[in-house]
Order: structure tokens, then sequence, then C-alpha cells
């Protein structure tokens, strides 16, 4: 098409500016400056019906020139009386090409499909929002109702929260984000701590959770176990127990493992164990294994002689007249010891009393 140059009647342009390397520019940035049938070249100030096929006069391309210019990549560069002529000549290619025809039957779909505007903001990524752009948007968003602007910036956010939680329950294999939540919740994670793992903010759950799932944000659907039982449990289930509890009564009252054996075992500090058990209603044993061992060995001596106990033991046979020496060598056992299951079994007789 024939490029038709020259000053448009009644419009003196003059250099309105200087881009950052100090060239001059004719025309407001942002926009095509336009006057009937012509538009204004930024670069030298004369009219065109089309700017395009004139930018080799300037050794420009179409892309240098838009972006130096703040223009979109689309913009053709030219009057509206081109466009038209354009627009009708393709419409008369149309009835004789079919090729033409599938193509842009292909493109509809695309655009129908949204391919075609995530492609557009692919290919935009990383770019500066054009000035043009921004112009065309805030004059299309002045014209919308403040309350319709929030209502659909709310929608866009709840959709891109619905989108959030949906992969982050998939990543983990969970069919909902509720029962992702739901499953860190019972063993004992904190929100934050749920967060974290999901590769969020640390606020995100707390924030987002009375919307997503209330039930759960306001306690009433999981019950979330004690911190000191959540540091317990890997320990009692590797050990084939139930719960923290079964755990610490068969350890501490079954196999009279002491407080700091069992805080060894699991990696705790012994006020861990302690406030444990007393949660759980067992009572701690004081030197649990020494006494029970120490048991064991009163047991071995005073049952040959067919008593239950050491401390039994002990008061027949003082009962009986028996001096300490004469029980040292019959029982082999420390005067010392015997001694003190004696007192034992005199305390047992005056509770008794």
């Amino acid at each position: 098409m024939a490029v038709t140059a020259g000053r448009s009647p009644g419009r003196d342009v003059g250099v309105v500016g200087r881009l950052a390397d100090g060239t001059a520019y004719f025309a407001p940035t942002g926009r095509m400056l336009g006057d009937g049938d012509r538009v204004c070249c930024h670069l030298c100030g004369r009219w065109f019906l089309s700017v395009a096929s004139h930018l080799r006069v300037h050794g420009w391309s179409k892309v240098d020139y838009v972006a130096a210019f703040g223009l979109e990549l689309g913009n053709p560069l030219a009057g509206p009386g081109t466009r038209r002529r354009r627009a009708a000549a393709l419409r008369l290619r149309q009835d004789r090409e079919p090729a033409l025809r599938q193509a842009q039957g292909e493109a509809r779909q695309r655009a129908r499909s949204g391919a075609l505007t995530q492609a557009a903001a692919t290919a935009a990524r990383g770019r500066p929002h054009p000035a043009e752009r921004r112009e065309k948007t805030l004059a299309a968003l002045s014209a919308v109702r403040p309350a319709a602007r929030a209502a659909g910036n709310r929608r866009r956010a709840e959709r891109h929260r619905d989108e959030v939680a949906a992969a982050v329950a998939a990543r983990f294999g969970y069919a909902t984000f509720v029962a992702y939540v739901g499953a860190r919740l019972a063993a004992g994670w904190s929100m934050a701590a749920v967060s974290r793992e999901a590769g969020l903010h640390k606020d995100w759950v707390c924030r987002q959770l009375p919307a997503l799932a209330p039930a759960l944000a306001a306690g009433r659907t999981v019950v979330r176990p004690h911190p000191g039982d959540v540091r317990l449990s890997p320990i009692a289930r590797s050990l084939g127990h139930a719960d923290v509890a079964a755990y610490l009564h068969h350890a501490h009252l079954r196999e009279h493992r002491t407080v700091a054996a069992l805080a060894a075992q699991a990696g705790v500090s012994r006020s861990t164990v302690l406030a444990a058990m007393r949660r759980h209603g067992i009572t701690p044993m004081p030197h649990a294994s020494s006494r029970h061992r120490a048991d064991e060995r009163g047991l071995a001596v005073a049952g040959p002689f067919g008593f239950g106990s050491l401390a039994a033991y002990v008061a027949h046979r003082r009962g009986q007249g028996m001096t300490w020496r004469a029980l040292v060598a019959e029982s082999g056992l420390a005067e010392s010891t015997l001694r003190r299951h004696g007192r034992r079994a005199a305390g047992s007789r005056a509770c008794a009393a």
C-alpha cells in the first residue's frame, strides 16, 4: 500500500521530549497522535497513513518503536482509514482463500479456550506494561463502579486462594486442603509449620483457614495432642505402643526404667517425660530400676525360706530373736540392707496399727 506523507492541515508538531539516549520525539508517548486518517511519527513529526512502513527511513523496527514510545505490540501504527481498508481487503481474501478461513477458525478456538490469552500473558511476562495499555486500562476502570471493582477483586483473590489450596493438597497426596490441614493438626503441627511445609508464608494457613475450613479454624473437629506427647510419639510408635500413655506405663512401671533412661531414649528432657507421666496419671518412681533390682535380690534370698519379701523375712527372724550377725550369715546380705528392710517392716506394722 502506498504511504502518503506530509504535514497535517492545521497541526504544527514540535519536539515534545527526548528519550533516555537523547533521541527527540514529536508526539506524546503512550499513544498514536492522529488527525483524520493520518497518524504522526514520533521520530520526525511528519504525518502518514501508516507509520509502520515509514520506520525504515529512520532505521527503526516496529518492535523497537512501540517499546520506546510505550505503545502496545499489536498497535498497527496506522490511521482509522487505513485500518478500514485493510479490514475490507481481508474480508475479500476470506472468501477466496480456504487456508485463511481455517487459520482464523483455529485462532477463534484458541481465544475461546483461553489459550490465546495465556500465551499473550506468557509473552508479556518480564516486559514493562506499555503506557498505551495502562491508559486504556485506567479508562476502562474509571467506567466501573468502585463496589463492582472491589467485588471482582475479591472473586479473583478467592479463585487464586482455592487454586493454591488445591495444588498444596494434591502435592501431599490429599483429596482436599481440609483433609491435608486436618491430618497435620491432628499430628500436633502448628498452622505456621503447615504453612512452611506447603511453601507458603508462615501466616497463610492461619489467615485463610477460616474461609477454607471454618470448623478446623475453630478447633471443633480436631483434637490436637499435647506438644510433649508429639515429641514422645515417635519412640512410642517405633516400640509398638498405641500411644504415649501405654509406652510410659510399660517402660516405667513394668520394665522399671528410670525417667532419665526414658528421656535419653526419646531424646527429650527429664521434665518432658515427668510432665507426660503426670498428664497420663502415672506416678514417677524414683530410682525405679535400682529399687527393682534390689527387690529382686531380696526376693531371691527370702523366697527359699518361704517369704514373699525380704522385709517379711527379716521381721520373722527378728521376731524369733535372731541377731543381725546371724541374719547376715544366713542370708549373705549386708547388715545395713537387712536393717533397712527391718525398718520398712516395722513402719508397715505401725501404719497397719
